[in-house]
């Protein structure tokens, strides 16, 4: 996995970038365009900010029309696009490339409908997570995702990376919430899937382009499905000497038939290093801590309450608090909503990994994962959806010690493919991007590879819409076309060819 690389620019399109500029400003006038090396500077990278690559163009579109002009210049022309939108991507999937336009969609930044009734929310891309709650609010309504960054990251990459969040266990990822798209394909053409409305007939390509990491087509306007806010929420923090006797619990717990709004857990570095930033009362003296999150009517979370403490007790619970005011919970969720800038107090670089694993898994990867940080010689704080078997290892490391980077990359490397190795995946809501793009070989097969990129071909026959992401070897549209024929024989030679 160590020193990513991304695709050779391509020096005839650099040639013409005083021409492509120029077309660009045409088409998107004012301060839509920025094309100047410090202009350009905040762009050169993203969340995963190991690695920075600068930009050929910025673009900054304001309407759909904007959008498709760009688009279809680009397609015509043999231009490469990268979509983004707040940058907060924490697998390279912003990541410019040097001979590329950069869209920025962050001025598509408005809620354009509120509609209660249906229970439906239209926004433009740029609005953020936290922004679709802030809107519906008032209405005793709000938007289940919420990912860490919801604060900052917009619905638009949200739809890009199939986001979660820690109610994701209940309510679902992005796909589950997300009712309709409008958007625009690399030929300029503008198309709308979905709605208001229940699930239409035929192909479910909503869901196709949910998680498609901008390689499909770029997202103008998005619905969502919010959610009445429940009549009670309660949070329970609970404390175990060690990740795989909470880990245990949290087996139970689901065996149990209970489904908490959210179950969190963390070991005993990020504990510490949370209590040190948000000073809530973590058990600092735990070896994991979980948190409990029961919502509904009141009467049913008081006695799941019960259920879910007495099945803390039975595994050895070494401290149990459970919410008693709304700020209460809010605080227990501070510290894990905090985890990730908590992590630089204690360390100049983190990678932050993603791997998902069965939840029955969970006691076996995590002595695996302190094996492995044995290994490599680097601390690792473990944050994840317990629930779900999300799993976010923080990895510890110093950018400026020559190595540390490399085998930062190389201990997250082994942690995923140990996800698959226990019949996991390689990610659960952070997407491949460049990150996990060169480890989809440990996950799918040449041809299940080859298949995905097919559906690629379809949307973008030239290869133009964020290519070096998600696809550790990227083959021609025409390629992918080819029958082969072996020794003079069709594939399947009974089926009807037309």
């Amino acid at each position: 996995m160590s020193g990513i690389a991304m695709p050779r620019p391509d020096e005839a399109v650099l040639s013409r970038r005083g021409e492509i500029v120029r077309a660009l400003k045409e088409m998107v006038p004012g301060e839509g365009v920025i094309d100047t090396d410090i202009g350009m500077r905040v762009y050169e990278t993203d969340g995963f900010n190991a690695y920075r690559q600068m930009p050929m163009v910025v673009v900054l579109p304001e309407t759909v029309e904007q959008v498709s002009a760009v688009l279809r210049y680009c397609h015509e022309n043999g231009v490469k696009v990268v979509p983004r939108g707040a940058g907060t991507s924490l697998s390279g999937g912003a990541l410019p490339l040097g001979d590329g336009v950069l869209m920025s969609m962050m001025k598509f930044n408005e809620v354009l409908d509120i509609d209660a009734a249906n229970r439906a929310v239209v926004a433009q891309p740029g609005v953020t997570n936290l922004g679709i709650t802030r809107a519906v609010e008032h209405l005793g309504f709000y938007y289940a995702p919420d990912p860490s960054s919801q604060i900052a990251c917009s619905i638009g990459g949200n739809i890009a990376e199939n986001s979660g969040g820690v109610h994701s266990l209940k309510y679902g990822l992005t796909t589950n919430n997300v009712l309709g798209l409008e958007m625009v394909l690399i030929t300029g053409e503008v198309i709308r899937l979905g709605g208001k409305h229940l699930d239409s007939e035929g192909y479910d390509l909503l869901a196709l382009m949910t998680g498609s990491e901008g390689l499909l087509g770029v997202v103008t306007e998005v619905t969502v499905r919010i959610l009445q806010k429940p009549e009670t929420a309660r949070a329970a923090l609970v404390g175990f000497p060690s990740s795989e006797a909470g880990g245990q619990c949290v087996a139970e717990i689901i065996g149990a038939g209970i489904i908490p709004g959210g179950m969190e857990m963390m070991d005993e570095l990020a504990i510490n290093f949370a209590e040190d930033f948000v000073n809530v009362g973590y058990p600092r003296e735990a070896g994991a801590l979980l948190i409990v999150e029961l919502d509904g009517p009141e009467a049913e979370v008081d006695h799941l309450l019960a259920e879910v403490e007495a099945i803390a007790r039975r595994n050895g619970a070494t401290s149990l608090r459970v919410s008693t005011s709304e700020e209460e919970r809010l605080a227990f969720w501070a510290g894990r909503k905090s985890a990730f800038p908590a992590v630089g107090r204690i360390s100049p670089d983190y990678l932050c990994m993603d791997g998902t694993i069965p939840r029955r898994a969970l006691p076996q990867v995590l002595a695996r994962m302190r094996e492995l940080s044995d290994k490599h010689g680097l601390r690792c704080a473990n944050v994840f959806h317990a629930g779900d078997g999300n799993l976010h290892p923080l990895i510890l490391y110093d950018a400026n010690k020559p190595g540390e980077l490399e085998r930062a990359e190389d201990f997250g490397a082994d942690i995923l493919r140990l996800c698959v190795e226990v019949g996991g995946v390689l990610t659960g809501e952070h997407g491949v991007g460049i990150e996990k793009r060169d480890l989809m070989p440990v996950m799918f097969s040449e041809d299940d590879l080859k298949q995905q990129q097919r559906v690629k071909c379809a949307f973008d026959p030239k290869q133009l819409l964020n290519p070096g992401k998600v696809f550790p070897e990227l083959h021609r549209c025409a390629e992918l076309g080819r029958m082969h024929v072996s020794k003079g024989q069709l594939p399947f030679p009974d089926i009807p060819r037309f």
